[in-house]
């Protein structure tokens, strides 16, 4: 997925696997705590919550078990990864409230040191206080998004308050502030990067309230517990929903149309359930994406499509519509009380945007030929009804499956002959070549790292000089503990210590189909699109240098630029020729195949590109709004802003309001956008390598990651943009890449 975070990029890619979406993707990172306030994300709690990844304390290292709390020492494992087989449940509650302890003592520090303020022994030292809180944070929350359960649950719930008070009680220190203020009037001799750690940290206590007086401060307190309670809340109700869904088969003949690796997913997932003999499909994406694109059963698929559209809306004990509602009133007051007319304008300020108009401006651009493409697609579904000697009119769980008959009716392409040429281990292996073939870089599987989860993987990378890059885990098959989609993370960003610098440790989570035991892997071209994504992320991470926190960060609408342009290449001929290669006969896959994949690949972007614009759009809307209603109906209120701007009733938005994490349970707020915003820069980019006829073009590479994948924000987004390509990006590559011109 991502917000700002202490030196770490996220992304919860919310693609719809195994079908036609193209997006994001995303994150960003889904953080529980998200709206911890902004300044503690960026140079204090950051780490935490930008690490919403991983999985479960599942152990694979082989380590000497410490008798005390792990996250109370040094960790000792290779290249001082966490110890994730010595970490237990009763270790993070302790090491929190000694984390939040101590940064308050480095608080205090600052604020009663006798000597003038500086930029060392004020902005600094700041920066990097609240080394334990940071510590076990990274930790908690990432494998609370990949292997959560109900005690980390009730842990989160029971922390957030007093994460919320921790972060307010630094935000609002009235001597603090003065302090820093001092340091932002008198700068002294400065380089580039510390001034621009002094800006930001100083815009940042602005921005948190530093400014307001006493009584407006101690109401802004009480709506920030109340955001992040009711966020997390979202999540937690959001995860519940999806998990307690299952569409239970016991009749084979109801099986019909489905590709044989989903029934036998689907078989292992009912035999998991006690129920051997019958098929279950859920509602994570690698099972009801592909069940309401090949299901023949079209009352099956109405079942499942319900079930997922209406996911936070059943009226029980999880119904996110009265949290929506809450949510939505508590972000108004404090835009409100920090001097703002809506929450947009208060969260745009500080993004490539800026302002409401200028996003506004970018979706309507794209909106129109993009309803025009989805609805000569309907006609096409539509036509493909009447084959069928059918005469009803398409609904929202006939898209995929006659989208389906059409593209292969009018390209001769199933999907599904592109799967076995899509062995994981061998897209994985790809997305290493194109990193080598651009950066030089490599990466080496290790056997002797603590894993986060047992299905995980461990890789150390090195740069093209042989020199540690940093620690990549790969985590990438579904479970009930694990949040939806994809996304990338780290459990340590880079930094510098003692003039020597730090490198990451960085994860990469997916929800790719799992095989039948003994069978491969095998992914649709989504999931092998989607890995090259958020391996773009993570070579954002692996190449950032950085000696502070609160530079480490890239605007939200930047920060999908690295992960979508890294898209590019995964379907490039001289790449697939790498690692396309049969998982039973070692064949490269035929160039045939490839043509049809090249001329199909436009096909579905109207469908794709609809609703991914209506969740933005929705996204937007909400957050422009001046009043609140107590009686406001969001489920209406979504129905009727989307259905102003014509939005086809077979289409719902990609995430519709109870379940639409990405903006509800913070990250994405009033920033769904990025994807497409970020979209313009990378297809943009892109045309950089292929203007000098080369895609692994060095020069370029190289300019991408000296101005792009390096600096961090220590240049505005803009700026790092056009060192890189020489001039601003024009949206004409974006409507090309999509077939929308």
């Amino acid at each position: 997925i991502m917000p700002s975070l202490v030196g770490s990029e996220m992304c919860i890619r919310d693609r719809f696997y195994a079908s036609n979406l193209l997006e994001f993707a995303l994150f960003y990172y889904l953080c529980i705590i998200t709206y911890i306030k902004q300044i503690i994300m960026k140079h204090i709690l950051l780490a935490a919550c930008a690490v919403a990844i991983l999985s479960g304390c599942g152990s694979q290292g082989k380590q000497a078990a410490p008798t005390g709390n792990p996250f109370l020492s040094e960790y000792t494992t290779p290249f001082q990864v966490p110890p994730f087989d010595q970490i237990k449940m009763e270790h993070y509650k302790p090491a929190f409230l000694q984390g939040m302890e101590e940064q308050q003592k480095e608080i205090d520090a600052i604020v009663n040191n006798p000597e003038p303020a500086t930029f060392q022994n004020t902005i600094a030292a700041l920066d990097q206080s609240g080394t334990l809180l940071r510590k076990v944070s990274t930790v908690f929350y990432g494998l609370k998004s990949a292997n959560t359960n109900d005690e980390m649950d009730a842990l989160s719930r029971e922390l957030s308050p007093l994460q919320s008070k921790h972060s307010d009680d630094i935000a609002l220190n009235e001597k603090l502030f003065a302090r820093i203020k001092a340091v932002y009037e008198n700068p002294g001799n400065l380089d580039k990067e510390q001034k621009k750690l002094l800006e930001e940290t100083y815009k940042d206590f602005v921005r948190g309230g530093a400014n307001l007086d006493a009584e407006s401060q101690k109401k802004l307190r009480e709506l920030n517990s109340e955001i992040s309670m009711l966020q997390l809340t979202f999540g937690q109700n959001m995860q519940k929903e999806t998990n307690a869904f299952q569409l239970i088969v016991d009749k084979e003949e109801d099986l019909a149309g489905l590709p044989q690796n989903l029934i036998a997913s689907a078989a292992e997932t009912a035999k998991e359930a006690g129920m051997e003999g019958k098929w279950i499909f859920t509602l994570h994406n690698p099972s009801v994406m592909p069940f309401l694109q090949y299901a023949d059963n079209r009352d099956l698929r109405e079942k499942i499509f319900k079930g997922y559209i209406n996911r936070g809306n059943n009226g029980n004990e999880y119904d996110n519509k009265e949290v929506v509602r809450k949510l939505l009133k508590a972000r108004l007051e404090k835009a409100k009380l920090m001097g703002y007319e809506n929450y947009a304008s208060f969260a745009l300020e500080e993004r490539m945007a800026k302002t409401p108009d200028a996003v506004y401006k970018l979706l309507d651009q794209i909106w129109t030929p993009t309803l025009s493409k989805a609805k000569e697609e309907l006609a096409d579904i539509n036509a493909e009804i009447k084959k069928d000697g059918k005469t009803f009119t398409a609904e929202g769980w006939d898209w995929r499956y006659y989208a389906d008959r059409a593209k292969k009716a009018k390209f001769d392409l199933d999907e599904n002959q592109v799967r076995p040429y899509l062995k994981l281990e061998n897209v994985r292996n790809g997305v290493f070549y194109v990193a080598n073939k651009l950066y030089g870089i490599t990466f080496t599987q290790l056997d002797n790292l603590p894993l986060p989860h047992p299905d995980a993987q461990a890789f150390e990378c090195k740069d093209k000089d042989g020199s540690h890059l940093g620690v990549l885990y790969m985590d990438f098959f579904p479970r009930a503990s694990k949040k939806g989609g994809a996304w990338c993370g780290s459990y340590r960003s880079q930094t510098y210590k003692d003039g020597k610098k730090v490198a990451p440790v960085v994860t990469v989570v997916c929800n790719f189909t799992k095989p039948a035991a003994g069978q491969p892997a095998l992914l649709s071209a989504d999931e092998a699109n989607t890995l090259f994504h958020e391996f773009g992320h993570a070579l954002h991470n692996l190449f950032k240098d950085v000696h502070y926190y609160g530079v480490a960060s890239v605007p939200r609408d930047f920060v999908e630029l690295p992960s979508q342009i890294d898209e590019h290449w995964a379907f490039e001929p001289e790449v697939l020729n790498v690692y396309a290669k049969h998982y039973q006969t070692g064949e490269v896959i035929p160039a045939g195949l490839v043509e049809k994949m090249d001329k199909s690949g436009k096909y579905g972007q109207g469908f794709a590109t609809a609703e991914y614009l209506a969740a933005s759009l929705l996204d937007m809307d909400y957050h422009v709004l001046k009043e609140i209603p107590d009686d406001m109906d969001v489920m209406q209120f979504e129905t009727e802003t989307l259905g102003k701007r014509g939005l086809l009733k077979q289409i719902p938005s990609r995430y519709r309001t109870t379940y639409f994490n990405h903006t509800m349970g913070g990250g994405y707020t009033a920033g769904y956008y990025s994807y497409i915003w970020a979209e313009v820069l990378d297809c943009d980019a892109y045309e950089a390598y292929k203007e000098t006829g080369d895609i692994f073009n060095q020069e370029v590479a190289g300019k991408f990651r000296k101005y792009i994948l390096t600096p961090g924000c220590i240049d505005d987004a803009m700026d790092m943009y056009v060192n890189f390509r020489g001039k601003e990006p024009g949206i004409d590559p974006l409507l090309k890449n999509r077939g929308l011109k």
